[in-house]
């Protein structure tokens, strides 16, 4: 006889969020919607370089301690050198609250939804929303696809680390 096992609550307490809760439903890196298929786990990111190292800085105790095993990170502030192609592919938060892309659930953006829905987090409008902005950056692997010799990943640095931003290994276009 197999026991059901009770869903885990994370209670996050960070600079951005206090006190906000949401239960694990899913199997950690596993169960994904059909049409989501990231080709970069979280730790991946982190590991390559990602967000000019700002993004995670503050909310380690939320994830996986593996996940910063390695992680490219800078405590003291955005430092794009830090990124795996070297270049500033981010648009300030500012600019993705002024264009209606952040909710409260995650106030840092796609990363943190990401993140959360790895770990086993699922909201389903949420989730629905954010995975139709993930395929929307297909665009940019074609553009790559289209303008650069394959394996040369100095060509359009800063849409290849865009896209890292967004899960996709652009090292292999």
């Amino acid at each position: 006889m197999s026991r059901s096992r009770k869903p885990k609550t994370i209670v996050v307490n960070d600079r951005m969020q206090r006190g906000y809760r949401y239960t694990l439903s899913a199997p950690a890196g596993r169960n994904f919607d059909p049409e989501f298929r990231p080709e970069l786990t979280p730790k991946q990111m982190l590991a390559l370089g990602v967000f000019g190292g700002k993004y995670m800085t503050d909310c380690r105790n939320e994830f996986p301690a593996d996940w910063f095993d390695g992680a490219k990170l800078s405590p003291a502030g955005r430092d794009p050198s830090l990124n795996y192609f070297g270049v500033d592919a981010s648009q300030p938060l500012s600019a993705w609250r002024a264009k209606g892309w952040i909710f409260a659930d995650d106030p840092r953006g796609w990363f943190q939804w990401y993140c959360r829905y790895y770990v086993g987090r699922r909201l389903p409008d949420e989730d629905a929303r954010q995975i139709k902005r993930w395929k929307a950056m297909r665009r940019h692997v074609r553009q790559v696809e289209r303008h650069c010799e394959p394996g040369d990943v100095t060509c359009r640095r800063r849409q290849r680390q865009a896209l890292l931003h967004w899960a996709y290994d652009s090292r292999k276009i």
